[in-house]
C-alpha cells in the first residue's frame, strides 16, 4: 500500500504544497525523486502514473505545485513566473532533503514539457543533485517560438505579443492581469496552440482547473533557454525526447544533452502529449525506472 503525506513548504515567504508518496513498508531513507509538471499545469494533472510507478520501484516521490497555481498560495493566480518557478523547485529540493524517510544524498528531480528545463536550471544551481530526468522538455524558450512562427505565423505572433505586453503594463500598474488560455485550438489565442495542444492539455488537467495563464508570461518565455546552464549540471541525466514534438523542439533538447556531462537521451516517435497515456507513458516510464535504478 502506498501512503501520502502532505507537507506545505516556503519559497521565498510564499507558502507551496507539496505531496510525500511512499511505500507503507519502506524503510527509511529512500532516494527521493522530486516530481515537478510544465507550464500552468497542477500536480494533480497526469502525474499519478508516473508516481505510482516509481513509488512501486521503491523510490519516494515528492510532487509539489509552484506558486498561484494547485493548491499553492500567491496572488494574482495562474500567474507563471520562471525565476519564482525555479525558486520553488530549490525550495521543494531542501524540503526533500529534510523529510523523514528519505535519504538526502540520494535525490533525483523529475520534470516534464516547462518542468524539465526548470528541474535542469535547478540541479545546475543547486548542484547537489544525485540524478535528473527531463521528460520532453521545454529547453530553449526561443526555439518554442519559433515553432508556434512556424505553425501559427507572423500575424499570430504579433497578436499574441500584444496581448503579453498589455498584461505587462497591467502588472505595472497593478492591475488585474490580463489572461489567456493556456492551450487552444489552432488560430485561438492561446500560449499553446498547436494541433495537439488543446486535445493534449485538456486531458490532463482535473475539472475545474482553469485553463488560463496570466499573459505577460508569451512575452517572457523567449528568454528562457535553460540548454545554456545544461553544463552546469553534474549529475547523471536521462533526457526523453518526443520526435513529433509541436510544443518542446526536440533539437533544443539534444543541444541540452550533448553540453551535459552525463547524459542519457532517449527518443519517441510520439508527440509532446502522447507520452501521458497508454504504451507511450509505459515505455517512458520503463526507462525511467531503469535509469534511476542504476544511477540513483
Amino acid at each position: 500500500m502506498a501512503r501520502m503525506e502532505e507537507h506545505r513548504f516556503l519559497s521565498q515567504g510564499t507558502t507551496c504544497v507539496g505531496r510525500l508518496h511512499r511505500l507503507d513498508e519502506t524503510p527509511a531513507h529512500r532516494p527521493c525523486v522530486i516530481m515537478g509538471h510544465g507550464f500552468g499545469a497542477t500536480q494533480e494533472a497526469g502525474l499519478q502514473p508516473f508516481v505510482d510507478a516509481l513509488v512501486a520501484a521503491d523510490f519516494a516521490v515528492f510532487t509539489f505545485d509552484y506558486r498561484h497555481f494547485g493548491e499553492s498560495e500567491g496572488t494574482p493566480r495562474q500567474l507563471l513566473v520562471i525565476q519564482r518557478e525555479i525558486e520553488d523547485w530549490l525550495s521543494a529540493i531542501r524540503t526533500a532533503r529534510s523529510l523523514p524517510g528519505v535519504d538526502p544524498e540520494r535525490i533525483a528531480l523529475w520534470g516534464t514539457s516547462l518542468g524539465g528545463g526548470l528541474a535542469t536550471s535547478a540541479a545546475a544551481r543547486d548542484g547537489g543533485v544525485q540524478a535528473l530526468v527531463a521528460q520532453c522538455p521545454m529547453m530553449d524558450g526561443l526555439a518554442s517560438a519559433r515553432a508556434v512562427l512556424g505553425y501559427a505565423g507572423p500575424v499570430y505572433m504579433a497578436r499574441l505579443a500584444g496581448h503579453g505586453l498589455a498584461d505587462m503594463i497591467r502588472g505595472a500598474l497593478g492591475m488585474r492581469p490580463h489572461y489567456i488560455p493556456s492551450a487552444g485550438k489552432p488560430g485561438e489565442i492561446a500560449a499553446m496552440s498547436a494541433p495537439d495542444a488543446y486535445d493534449g492539455y485538456i486531458s490532463l488537467m482535473p475539472k475545474g482547473t482553469p485553463n488560463e495563464v496570466a499573459a505577460r508570461i508569451t512575452a517572457r518565455l523567449m528568454f528562457y533557454r535553460p540548454e545554456r546552464e545544461a553544463a552546469r549540471v553534474r549529475c547523471p541525466a536521462l533526457i526523453q525526447i518526443c520526435d513529433r514534438d509541436t510544443v518542446a523542439p526536440g533539437t533544443a533538447a539534444e543541444r541540452a544533452a550533448a553540453r551535459m556531462p552525463d547524459a542519457e537521451v532517449r527518443h519517441y516517435d510520439i508527440g509532446h502529449f502522447d507520452i501521458y497515456h497508454g504504451d507511450a507513458c509505459k515505455h517512458a516510464l520503463a526507462d525511467q525506472v531503469d535509469f534511476l535504478k542504476r544511477r540513483l
